[in-house]
């Protein structure tokens, strides 16, 4: 049976998956998301708040527009949806815990990261750097395991200091490299091939949960992502010298799995 939490999580998450979406569309376009309010993006008519309910008002519409009838993005239901599984599943995990907070605010900035890359190729600030000072705050409360970074850290420092120093250098060491990569790909082909956006993404991922599942998304991230790329330009008989591929997208998604299935990765 689910337990009550858990279902209050989801309902949580569809509500502010609702919010992400406004997120998602505004803060690329450098606008606020507090005002205006909600409009639809062809006729800009204000979206009545009985035609703002997550999920069912796009249901019940039809995925239309109720005033000028043009088709709603079906980007819009499945952030919600997307939202709150991930909400029930921190909760699920952890119960009502500040790792569980921990687990649902991530996943909320890691899908506003995955959706902006795929649909406009930007990862707006608002989410890696705003995500790299709430990961660091989190470090301080929900403190991560000690790694390679402890070895150089006085063995008297309390443990918050410990818990933040591993989020520096779990989103440092990683983001650095990707960013060095980056610049050789450049000198070498005199193209980008890595955006900054993607390294303040991993830097972001690194900061939240430290070195280890950072480097295994980035892993997983980018052998699928590149399986999925080449059969997409296969397919839709794309150029590959031309297209941008939504490399962040590729690595939050991976980022989103590596996490949520960690409690299932068998220990020993």
């Amino acid at each position: 049976m689910i337990q009550p939490e858990v279902l209050l999580a989801a309902l949580a998450g569809l509500l502010l998956g609702s919010f992400l979406n406004v997120c998602i569309f505004r803060w690329p376009r450098d606008l606020s998301v507090v005002r205006p309010r909600s409009m639809c993006p062809e006729c800009e008519q204000p979206i009545a708040w009985y035609d703002n309910i997550p999920v069912l008002s796009y249901l019940l519409l039809k995925g239309r527009c109720r005033n000028c009838q043009v088709s709603i993005s079906w980007r819009y239901p499945l952030v919600e949806s997307l939202t709150a599984v991930a909400f029930a599943s921190a909760v699920w995990q952890h119960g009502l815990t500040l790792p569980a907070l921990k687990l649902a605010v991530y996943s909320f900035l890691i899908l506003g990261c995955i959706f902006a890359d795929f649909a406009d190729r930007i990862l707006p600030d608002e989410f890696t750097l705003g995500g790299i000072v709430i990961a660091l705050g989190f470090a301080v409360f929900v403190w991560l395991p000690q790694g390679l970074p402890s070895l150089f850290v006085p063995f008297g420092w309390p443990e918050p200091v410990r818990s933040v120093v591993e989020a520096l250098f779990g989103g440092g060491f990683p983001s650095l490299s990707i960013y060095l990569v980056g610049e050789l790909y450049y000198k070498l082909r005199k193209k980008e091939g890595l955006g900054l956006g993607d390294v303040k993404m991993i830097g972001m991922m690194g900061a939240f949960y430290g070195l280890p599942p950072t480097m295994l998304a980035i892993l997983v991230g980018s052998f699928g992502g590149s399986l999925i790329s080449l059969a997409f330009l296969y397919f839709a008989k794309k150029d590959s010298g031309s297209y941008e591929l939504p490399f962040g997208s590729f690595l939050g998604i991976a980022s989103l799995l590596v996490i949520h299935l960690e409690r299932f990765t068998p220990q020993g």
